[in-house]
This record gives C-alpha cells, sequence and structure tokens, in this order.
C-alpha cells in the first residue's frame, strides 16, 4: 500500500508567502508557455503538469507515487465528464452539418437578423446561457462557436466571443450545480445558517446580474470594435438589461436551479421583439474570408474558415469543426481531403445526405426548419427530463451512478480527514456527456443520417479532436496535483492573509480557481471553505465572500486552458491556444476588477443594502 500523504500549506521554512511562490510555479509556466511563447497547449500542458509533480514531490514532500495517482484521477476526470460532453456536443452538431440542415439553421438566425454583431448576442449570450443552463462543463463554447463559425465569423471572433458570452450565467450553470456545491462546502465550515443553497442563489443573484449587463457590450466590441458598440448598443443594452433582471428575479423569488433557463428565454425573446422594430442604421460586413483573415491567424486558417465568406455567398455550408484539429477539409466520407473520414460538410452537390434539405437561396420551407431546430430542441428536452426530481434522484444512485476511492489515492487535509475530491463518480447514464449521445441518436433519426455515416462522424471527432482530448486532460490532471498536494491551498491561504482587504481579493481566489480547474463547481468546492473561514477571521460577511468566489470565478472560465482547447479545436486553430488566451485575458481582468470592485462596495455601506 502507498504512504499516505498529508496535505501541509507552508513546505518551506513554515512560510506560507515563500511557498506561495513554488506553488505558482505550475500556473505561472502554464500561462507563459501560452501567452508568451505561444507554445502548443497540449504540450505546454504537459510540461506545466511535470512542474506541478516536481514541486508536489520536491517541495511539499509528497509521495511520487500519490502524486501520480493524483494526476492519473485528474486526467480522468478531464476525459470524463468533462471531453465526454465536448466530444458528443461536437458530434451532434455535425450530424445537423452532415445531413446540411445546419446551413438552414444559419439561415433562419440570418432572417432574424442579418447584423452579425446582434447574431453574436442571439447565439453566444442568449443560446449559449440556455446551453450552461442545461449542460454547462464547456458544451455552450462547444456549440455556439462553431454555430458562429458557420454564419462566417472569423475564427479568432467565434472563438473569443463563445468564451466571453459563457461567464453571466456560469454559476447557475447545470441547473445551478455551482450554487449547490457552494452550499455543500461552507454550511459545514460556518454556523451561518445563511448558506444554503437559496441564500447564496439569491446573493449571487445580486452580482452576476450587474455583470450580464456588460457583457452583451463587450460582445459586439469584440466582433466590431467601438464602431460596433456605438451602432449596436441597444441590442446589447437590452439583451443584458433582460437577462440581468431575468436572473435576479429567478434567482431570489422563482428557483435557483432554473435561474438561467428563465434568463436565457427572457433576453433570446426580448432582442427578438427589438429587432423586429428596430435594426441599426448599418450591417457592416464582417464575414470571415481568405483575403480577410485575422491577424495572426491569417493564411494558416484559411483552411479552416467557414464558407459564407463573401457578400452573397451566404448559402455556401459550414466545414466540421472536427476537421480543424487536422486542417483537412471536411468531404464525403474518409477518402478525398480528409484521411480521417471527417463528417461530410454538406458544402455542395454530392456531398450532402439525399434526405438533407436542397441547397436554397430562398426561404426555406417549415418543415426543414423545424428540423434544423430539432436537435437542440431534443437537446433540451432531454437535459430538461433528467433533471426532473424523481428522475434525477433515481440515475442518482446504482447502478446508473458509481462511486468509488480512486485506487491507492490516499491524501488528508491537516485534520486527518480524506479528501471528497479521492471519490471519483461514474454517472455513466445521467452524465451530460452520455445525454448528448441519445440527443445524437435522436437527431440521426430526425435528420436522416444514416447509422454508417454517424458512426464514421463519431469516430472522426475522436481523431481530429485528439490534440484537445491531451490538453484537457492535462490541464484537468494538473490541477488535481495543485489541489491534492496542497499547491492551490497554499495560494488560498496566502492571498487569505490580506484580513479585511481580502473582501477585495475574494473574487480573484474563485477566478484562480476556475482559471486552474475550468469549472465554477469545482472552484467552489476548493475555496468555498476557506472563504467563509477567513470572512469570519477577518470580520467580514462569509455569505457575501462565498458567492464573491462563484461570481468572481465566472471570468476565470474564458482564460481556462480547458475551455481554451475546446473552442481553438472548434475553430481550426488547435494548437494556437495562446492566441485567443491573449485576445480575452484582457476582458477577463477588466470584468474581475469589476466584481472584485463591486464585493468591496456590497461590504460597505454604499451597496451593504444589497445583502441578504
Amino acid at each position: 500500500m502507498l504512504e499516505q500523504y498529508t496535505i501541509i500549506t507552508d513546505p518551506v521554512g513554515g512560510s506560507v508567502a515563500l511557498s506561495a511562490i513554488f506553488a505558482a510555479l505550475p500556473l505561472l509556466t502554464l500561462f507563459v508557455l501560452l501567452g508568451v511563447l505561444r507554445m502548443r497547449a497540449w504540450l505546454a500542458g504537459l510540461i506545466s503538469l511535470a512542474v506541478a509533480l516536481a514541486v508536489a514531490v520536491a517541495i511539499y514532500a509528497m509521495p511520487a507515487g500519490q502524486a501520480l495517482l493524483s494526476a492519473t484521477e485528474g486526467a480522468a476526470f478531464g476525459f470524463f465528464p468533462i471531453l465526454w460532453i465536448v466530444i458528443n456536443a461536437i458530434w451532434v452538431y455535425n450530424l445537423t452539418v452532415a445531413s446540411g440542415h445546419f446551413d438552414v439553421l444559419r439561415r433562419s438566425f440570418e432572417r432574424v437578423s442579418p447584423d452579425m454583431r446582434i447574431q453574436a448576442i442571439i447565439i453566444a449570450f442568449c443560446f449559449g446561457a440556455l446551453l450552461e443552463a442545461l449542460a454547462g462543463f464547456g458544451t455552450p463554447v462547444a456549440i455556439t462557436v462553431v454555430m458562429l463559425m458557420a454564419l462566417g465569423f472569423r475564427p479568432i471572433h467565434a472563438a473569443a466571443v463563445s468564451l466571453i458570452a459563457n461567464t453571466a450565467p456560469v454559476a447557475y450553470g447545470a441547473l445551478a450545480t455551482p450554487i449547490v456545491t457552494l452550499a455543500t462546502v461552507t454550511s459545514g465550515a460556518n454556523d451561518d445558517a445563511r448558506l444554503t443553497v437559496e441564500t447564496l442563489g439569491a446573493m449571487v443573484g445580486r452580482q452576476t446580474p450587474i455583470l450580464a449587463v456588460v457583457v452583451p457590450l463587450v460582445l459586439v466590441a469584440v466582433v466590431d470594435g467601438r464602431r460596433g458598440v456605438r451602432q449596436t448598443w441597444p441590442a446589447a443594452l437590452v439583451a443584458g438589461l433582460s437577462f440581468g433582471i431575468a436572473q435576479f428575479v429567478a434567482a431570489n423569488y422563482i428557483s435557483v436551479p432554473l435561474t438561467d433557463i428563465v434568463a436565457a428565454l427572457v433576453s433570446a425573446g426580448a432582442v427578438v421583439a427589438l429587432v423586429r422594430i428596430w435594426r441599426p442604421a448599418e450591417s457592416p460586413e464582417l464575414q470571415a474570408s481568405p483575403e480577410a483573415a485575422d491577424g495572426p491567424a491569417g493564411a494558416a486558417d484559411r483552411g479552416a474558415v467557414v464558407p459564407a465568406a463573401r457578400r452573397g455567398d451566404r448559402d455556401v455550408a459550414a466545414r466540421s469543426p472536427v476537421a480543424a484539429g487536422g486542417g483537412a477539409t471536411a468531404t464525403d466520407g474518409p477518402d478525398a481531403a480528409d484521411p480521417g473520414g471527417a463528417v461530410p460538410a454538406g458544402a455542395g452537390p454530392g456531398v450532402r445526405d439525399t434526405a438533407g434539405p436542397p441547397a436554397t437561396v430562398g426561404r426555406d420551407r417549415p418543415a426543414e426548419v423545424a428540423r434544423a431546430y430539432a436537435p437542440y430542441l431534443i437537446i433540451i428536452a432531454i437535459f430538461s427530463i433528467a433533471n426532473l426530481g424523481p428522475v434525477k434522484d433515481a440515475l442518482a444512485g446504482e447502478p446508473w451512478t458509481v462511486k468509488f476511492p480512486w485506487p491507492g489515492l490516499d491524501v488528508v487535509n491537516a485534520a486527518g480527514e480524506p479528501l471528497s475530491s479521492m471519490t471519483f463518480t461514474l454517472n455513466w447514464l445521467p452524465a451530460a456527456g452520455t445525454l448528448m449521445i441519445f440527443a445524437g441518436l435522436l437527431t440521426a433519426v430526425v435528420l436522416r443520417v444514416s447509422a454508417g455515416r454517424a458512426l464514421r462522424a463519431y469516430l472522426a471527432t475522436y481523431v481530429e479532436l485528439r490534440n484537445a482530448i491531451v490538453t484537457v486532460m492535462a490541464v484537468l490532471a494538473l490541477a488535481y496535483v495543485l489541489n491534492q498536494s496542497g499547491q492551490t491551498q497554499t495560494l488560498g491561504t496566502f492571498l487569505a492573509q490580506a484580513g479585511g482587504g481580502f473582501v477585495f481579493l475574494s473574487a480573484i481566489l474563485g477566478w484562480i480557481g476556475v482559471a486552474v480547474t475550468g469549472s465554477d463547481t469545482s472552484a467552489n468546492a476548493l475555496f468555498g471553505a476557506l472563504q467563509v473561514q477567513t470572512a469570519a477571521r477577518a470580520g467580514l460577511d462569509p455569505l457575501l465572500l462565498a458567492a464573491a468566489n462563484s461570481s468572481g470565478g465566472v471570468m476565470g472560465k474564458m482564460i481556462s486552458p480547458q475551455n481554451l482547447a475546446i473552442a481553438a479545436a472548434a475553430v481550426g486553430m488547435a494548437g494556437r491556444e495562446g492566441e485567443i488566451f491573449r485576445k480575452v485575458l484582457g476582458w477577463s481582468l477588466a470584468l474581475l476588477l469589476f466584481m472584485c470592485v463591486l464585493v468591496a462596495l456590497q461590504a460597505s455601506p454604499v451597496l451593504g443594502w444589497m445583502v441578504p
């Protein structure tokens, strides 16, 4: 049996500050390799993992066997449930491409508004929030980024817009799983009776709605700069205000788990209603084209640029995102230019299924429009049913969900208690990725995609996302080593030494947690208890700081290597995650600063009335 390891937070001379220098090394390595040296994400992830293992063994005296086992558990978690969701979500998309119905969906969005800036709001912000509410864990980015590409967005813009949009709804994602987790870990760390799902959800609902007002304005700025903000601010403001108000009302007075569903539907409805009576003064041509590739993404991305590239050529189909990983153009079957057998792109005669809708320049038939929307309605229906109380409870038990201690891993905290993260949950049936498979099977039936073609598309998805798979598994392995060796706790404890000034830093702690793990749920599990304990020592409000951990964490989502890998693979920039990282880092820091100021004001008499 391997030697047990007890977590310590001050291994270097008993000093948390000195220890924090070493604890920060793996994260600094990752960010420098990605953002400065522009190294491929899978390689940067593996190198950073090696640094984390070295620090764990050499500095924290963690037994090498325990460190390696920690990494293997993290890698397994990276594949299931994280990659399990992403791969299957992209497969569902590929089925719509294979049948040609994604073209129909694209034209449908174009009819709501031909302005790409407004399309970014509707798809990335509103529809992405709905996907976040139902699935979370990277699903919104995986789906919305390819939808934007199909509408002609430049690869770098599609990735940045999807990542930035996936902020305001994150705290209530997957039916408020982050809030539920936060309530679980904080209620045992503090006797404050307010640390419940309802009250924590209400407090977060007095922070993220304010952020939601800003996010759509940021999206149009990313797509079209100052001109975009100047010309489309009414739509952005309507989307943000309606989402924020609905999120506040739902979180405080309706249902915490249903918060994002309500907000997403209200926001989408408000924007659609607005564009029926108002249009921007100008709708500039912003579509991607080989001649107008985006900066350094330029010529290297020409093979990944989605068609609909020029004015008057808006009915050419999108190409499959799975082809992005290898840079090949998707074709009909495993032959032609795609040696991996990538899913067909539905790009023209002889490519679409004969059962698919014909290419049409005019308005599509209502039946074909309904079929184009069917996959997403199927996803919503399946996730809604799976999350109904009785169904969810039934699926949470054996044999559908199996929990077991990770073999050989034996880590305890300073109090001698085993870490909950050593228990691996294999919820093979109710997992979001499995539900996506069911959605894919029904989608194949509805869109009349043959079984053979659907299977080829599924296998090709794995082949073409191979780099992203390595990246995500490496990053989650890194996160588990950081957490189970004590390096993350060292960083958290170091920040907590700020005392009363911690109220400004509490959101940063959540941001760090999500940036490392890619999950607001994981960040809440990691730092939630520390937040309330620090609040008690510093005379601050535990409820406010616990909520700040979740609200601040949502800005870390866009710079998480896990999400960067997902977005990069989908837009054909696999291996160039650093470019996307630099594109969104400034926005992440700016929005984080905004949240830090808001939390500090809520801790003062200025906005103290907002705390329940």
